[in-house]
């Protein structure tokens, strides 16, 4: 009658870490494909996934910061007195992930913007020597 006590509640652990071990998995599951239609369904949603496959925030570098304000420069120098919508588009970033390297650059008095919020238009400036 022990044993049999025994085996019964040896099994019964079995059975329980079972059903832990496969809710783990379903949950995994769920969650991936909640954060995989967000990132179809919007844009920001796409950025955050892709600046941070791991999940948690991630700070970009002073590399990176240059490399994105460079590029942001290049399409004002094409395109001068255009908004941050259509010059983010041909960074090929969205705009949120370009207010720190244009901020950056206007330190550095390489751009100039004019109006306000969805109106803002930038400049490029002339480079000191």
């Amino acid at each position: 009658m022990t044993t049999s006590f025994d085996m019964l509640s040896q099994r019964i652990e079995e059975v329980i870490q079972e059903h832990i071990t496969a809710s783990r998995v379903a949950a995994a599951d769920a969650v991936a494909r909640a954060f995989g239609s967000m990132s179809r369904e919007s844009g920001r949603s796409r950025v955050r996934l892709a600046a941070s496959p791991t999940g948690g925030s991630q700070r970009r570098t002073a590399p990176e910061l240059a490399a994105l304000g460079q590029q942001f420069y290049r399409a004002v120098c094409a395109k001068p007195g255009e908004t941050m919508a259509v010059l983010a588009a041909e960074v090929g970033a969205s705009p949120r992930l370009l207010n720190r390297p244009v901020t950056q650059l206007k330190r550095l008095g390489q751009v100039r913007s004019v109006g306000q919020r969805n109106l803002t238009r930038y400049f490029p400036l002339a480079t000191k020597s």
